[in-house]
């Protein structure tokens, strides 16, 4: 190793003295930290109070929305509530109101029945005691009541019923009805004459006037035997007749069966009468319309009793065809509807 030659060491200068600062007091080096730790709490503190209360103000909205919402849902729930309270009042309100209106009208479609019952009946009642007496007075009677009845009721459905009461009452008045005991009398009185009417073969006894008597001539007749052979012929002329029948059934009647024909017809005017009083005036038709052909074939037709009779028989023919009462069919029909509901 080759020792170097020492290089002789840099003569220390001395460094430029600093400006040392003086001490500050010892209480103000202690204070400043602590002012800017507490500036620093302080401000950390501002703002955890800040946030907080930011947090707050959220959380406070927040729940004043839920507040606000359930208020506003418990207002429509109860709202709901009512509407659902008032609809189920209503529905029950309409099905008392329902039950109510069925009961009425099954009350007022009773109270009709009854009264269609009522009034059906006391029209029945009428005819037959109209057919009895022979007067149209209780059936006309019977459906003025009915009609007062139906003005009272005043019900609607019952309109045609009224009606056909109101045209029944028009057809009752306008009906004209023969007085039954004047027709009774009328039969009587052509029952007494059936026996004083001559029969179509009967012989009448002779007309002519007998011969006036002649003078016996000389060399004539005696008068006795004259006035015999005169009666001779008068009987023989009794005896025989010529003459136009145009029924030979009439011609060929004996005694015994002229008396079974006057009866058989005393018999079919009976039974017409019979029938009037019943009010049975088609039978009566019929017996006064057989009486009528016995009478024009079995009886003398040029004879005035008989032309009488026949006269008489007709009248009473004509009669009995106004003889029936008028009927209240209609009204009848109208009360079957009305009871059956329709």
């Amino acid at each position: 190793m080759t020792d170097e030659p020492a290089v002789p060491a840099p003569a220390s200068t001395p460094a430029p003295a600093q400006a040392v600062p003086p001490n500050p007091p010892s209480g103000l080096s202690v204070s400043r930290p602590l002012a800017l730790g507490v500036a620093g709490l302080a401000a950390v503190g501002v703002l955890s109070s800040a946030l907080l209360w930011l947090k707050l103000s959220t959380i406070q909205e927040h729940l004043a929305r839920q507040s606000a919402e359930s208020t506003a849902q418990a207002l429509e729930a109860r709202t709901l509530a009512r509407q659902a309270v008032m609809e189920t009042r209503l529905s029950e309100v309409a099905l008392q109101r329902t039950q109510l209106e069925e009961l009425m009208q099954s009350l007022s479609r009773s109270r009709d029945e009854n009264l269609v019952v009522d009034i059906d009946s006391a029209l029945r009642l009428a005819q037959q005691q109209a057919q009895l007496t022979g007067s149209v007075q209780p059936l006309l009677a019977a459906l003025k009541t009915a009609d007062q009845r139906l003005l009272r009721a005043a019900q609607p459905r019952l309109n045609p019923l009224q009606r056909a009461i109101a045209r029944d009452i028009e057809r009752v008045k306008a009906a004209t009805v023969t007085d039954t005991l004047n027709l009774l009398t009328r039969i009587d009185e052509l029952t007494r004459m059936v026996e004083d009417l001559p029969l179509a073969n009967a012989v009448g006894p002779a007309m002519a006037a007998p011969p006036a008597a002649r003078p016996p001539s000389p060399g004539s007749a005696p008068a006795w035997w004259v006035g015999l052979m005169e009666r001779m012929g008068d009987e023989t002329r009794k005896l025989v007749r010529v003459g136009r029948v145009e029924r030979p059934e009439a011609a060929l009647l004996s005694p015994e069966q002229s008396f079974f024909l006057r009866e058989n017809l005393k018999l079919r005017l009976l039974n017409a009468r019979l029938a009037l009083l019943g009010r049975q005036v088609e039978p009566a038709r019929a017996d006064l319309a057989t009486a009528g052909e016995a009478l024009s074939r079995y009886f003398d037709a040029s004879s005035r009793r008989t032309q009488a009779a026949v006269t008489l028989l007709q009248q009473l023919q004509s009669q009995a065809r106004t003889m029936e009462l008028p009927r209240v069919d209609e009204t009848l029909a109208a009360l079957a509807t009305a009871a059956a509901g329709r």
